[in-house]
């Protein structure tokens, strides 16, 4: 008689199982992991457009806040002006778009981010970061005043 030699076919099945259960349990929390991560990068990002906005208004009295994110970033290599500061990354004023001219839709780690001038250009602003997917908590942070403030919007349900 031979000496069987390797698993057998219950032995496999029990690693398997093992290795789903242990993907079970892991995969929520990678899930809330990267939202948190998400959440974070939009603050940050939320910090970087006011900051630029900052600058751009330090920089450009007469026109005030700027009219929109791509205005605040531009294309490498950036020379600043008064339509493209190079203020804040062109990753972030494109919403995710790369080194191009237009925004896109896509948005920059799970939010779309926008600013623009309030009703006087010279002493307000606006901007808000929103999620971009139904699977993200609703929560749109924005700034005012110069806080940023995250609150959550009104479900559907």
């Amino acid at each position: 008689m031979r000496k069987q030699q390797g698993f057998s076919l219950i032995e496999l099945l029990i690693v398997v199982a093992i290795i789903l259960i242990i993907a079970a349990i892991a995969i929520p929390n990678l899930m809330r992991a990267k939202m948190a991560a998400d959440d974070s990068s939009a603050a940050a990002g939320e910090r970087t457009i006011i900051t630029g906005e900052i600058g751009y208004v330090t920089s450009y009295p007469t026109i005030g806040y700027a009219a929109s994110l791509i205005t605040l970033g531009g294309v490498a290599p950036c020379t600043p002006s008064s339509s493209g500061a190079c203020l804040i990354d062109q990753n972030l004023a494109t919403n995710g778009n790369g080194n191009a001219t237009t925004t896109s839709t896509k948005g920059k780690s799970g939010y779309q981010f926008a600013a623009a001038p309030g009703t006087n250009a010279v002493t307000q602003f606006f901007t808000t970061a929103a999620p971009t997917s139904a699977s993200q908590p609703p929560t749109v942070i924005t700034e005012v005043n110069g806080h940023l403030w995250a609150w959550p919007l009104p479900s559907n349900k």
